[in-house]
């Protein structure tokens, strides 16, 4: 019996200094971060400036891969096939959580098919129009799109994004008829809008603000219950009409599920330093979003959470993407 326990703590060691061992020297080669969207927008801007502090860290290059389409699902998918090494993340957002109920079939299942590593960033969203757009807040557009029949056009970053169903929740709301104009990611959205393509959109403060500050934008709202220090002088939907109103966006980093713990743990260590160092926070929260280390297993209960509140907002929408 004695020996038996002798051999089963010798496994138990060797297993841990296995498991330490990975982690020390993980990573041996590049790393590839897989990002759902264009170059360019939110949460492109948030993986690059993460991929270079992790880079600078850990002495191996970080590599952004933009996979954009089918509102993240593609690159969500490329990231479930890869081989479970940690050579291959994922930086997942709001919407990997929304399409677990908009999208009949995205193709992985956001909490079976990941190892979460940690929260990277939230924020809330702001309502942004072109310059040449008429009105001038949230009441005004809620009276021209009760007396448009057609209703008015509003762009987002793609079909189940946060940029489409909050304003799926503002059209809700509101009481009002809004037609969806989806996007391969918010730098294109954002392009057409500032032209007066497409009247309106909910985006990012992140990629959103910049043109705002420059005068190619106009923000009317943002979609957090108080207001963001980011745009202190920009109401809350809330305040401006909607009492109740809020979406936020967020981002993080995922694994392919099966990735050993010690690597999960060492890349948790790493954001923990990345995240809590002034100059990559003061570049979020520079244009409204806040940096948000998380455990693994508090990323785990987030992201559930996400999934149950945001099907709750899709079946009140009645937004479907086949």
């Amino acid at each position: 019996m004695k020996n038996r326990i002798r051999k089963i703590l010798a496994t138990g060691a060797l297993l841990a200094a296995s498991a330490t061992a990975l982690a020390q020297g993980y990573p041996s080669q590049s790393v590839k971060v897989i990002v759902p969207y264009p170059p360019g927008g939110p949460t492109d801007i948030v993986a690059r400036v993460i991929a270079k502090q992790l880079g600078d860290q850990m002495g191996q290059a970080f590599i952004i891969d933009n996979r954009p389409g089918a509102g993240g699902n593609i690159g969500a998918e490329a990231v479930v096939r890869a081989a479970p090494d940690g050579y291959t993340l994922l930086v997942a957002t709001t919407a990997h959580a929304i399409n677990m109920s908009m999208f009949k079939n995205p193709g992985y299942d956001v909490q079976r098919d990941f190892a979460p590593v940690s929260l990277l960033t939230q924020g809330p969203l702001v309502l942004v129009t072109s310059p040449q757009f008429a009105p001038k807040n949230v009441a005004e557009v809620v009276a021209l799109a009760k007396s448009t029949p057609a209703g008015l056009d509003f762009a987002s970053s793609g079909n189940g994004q946060s940029t489409h169903l909050a304003a799926e929740l503002f059209a809700s709301a509101a009481g009002i008829k809004l037609t969806h104009v989806p996007y391969k990611g918010s730098a294109p959205a954002l392009t057409d809008v500032m032209a007066g393509q497409v009247p309106m959109m909910f985006d990012t403060m992140l990629s959103a603000m910049p043109f705002v500050k420059s005068g190619k934008l106009k923000a009317l709202a943002v979609t957090s219950t108080t207001r963001s220090p980011a745009a202190p002088d920009v109401p809350t939907v809330a305040e401006s009409g909607l009492p109740g109103y809020e979406a936020f966006a967020w981002n993080g980093l995922l694994a392919p599920a099966g990735t050993p713990s010690a690597i999960v743990a060492r890349l948790n260590a790493e954001l923990k330093k990345a995240l809590e160092l002034s100059a990559v926070r003061e570049t979020f929260a520079a244009q409204g979003f806040a940096a948000a280390w998380t455990s693994p297993k508090e990323t785990a209960s987030y992201i559930h959470n996400e999934v149950e509140k945001w099907h709750s907002a899709v079946v009140q929408s009645g937004a479907k993407v086949e």
